[in-house]
């Protein structure tokens, strides 16, 4: 399957069409770590991660994982493991994926810029869920929780993303 994301705010699936959040910086060609970019291009989706105190896991033909407490992402240029799952705690710079809040409660990995990983180009570009006001995203896509399941049950292993540039 195909998802097509198209600027302002709109992803394309199994003949749907739905609402989402992009980077805070629009999207295009990513500058850098923390440019707010959503990197355009057609990318793999790697795997999923869901919190198992708050969500089954999903129904997907992608690898599905549980998170731990302890699960991270490097996002730090400068070490070995930058735009990989990471153990915490963590020396390095990194996200939690662990959140208080329900952004991260479903997490589909973007295959972006990690074959290979180039440091500071950019990382953890994911799909996750919307804030309630859809509010711009660090440079992930974001959807509402019925819409990200919904596609999910439509993705496997040769699924991808296509990020449209703005028109």
């Amino acid at each position: 399957m195909k998802i097509i994301i198209r600027h302002p705010g709109e992803v394309l699936f199994a003949d749907k069409v739905c609402r989402c959040a992009v980077g805070r910086g629009g999207i295009g060609i990513k500058a850098g770590e923390g440019d707010g970019i959503t990197p355009v291009g057609v990318f793999p989706l790697r795997s999923v991660f869901f919190r198992p105190d708050r969500l089954n896991p999903p129904r997907t033909g992608l690898p599905v994982s549980p998170l731990l407490p302890t699960d991270g992402w490097c996002d730090d240029p400068g070490h070995s493991a930058y735009n990989q799952q990471i153990l915490l705690p963590a020396t390095a710079s990194h996200e939690a994926l662990w959140r208080e809040d329900s952004v991260y409660d479903v997490i589909v990995v973007i295959g972006y810029n990690d074959d290979p990983v180039e440091p500071g180009k950019g990382s953890a570009i994911f799909m996750h869920l919307a804030r309630p006001l859809f509010e711009p995203t660090e440079g992930c896509i974001a959807l509402e929780i019925e819409d990200l399941l919904g596609l999910l049950e439509c993705c496997d292993t040769d699924s991808q993303i296509d990020i449209m540039s703005p028109r």
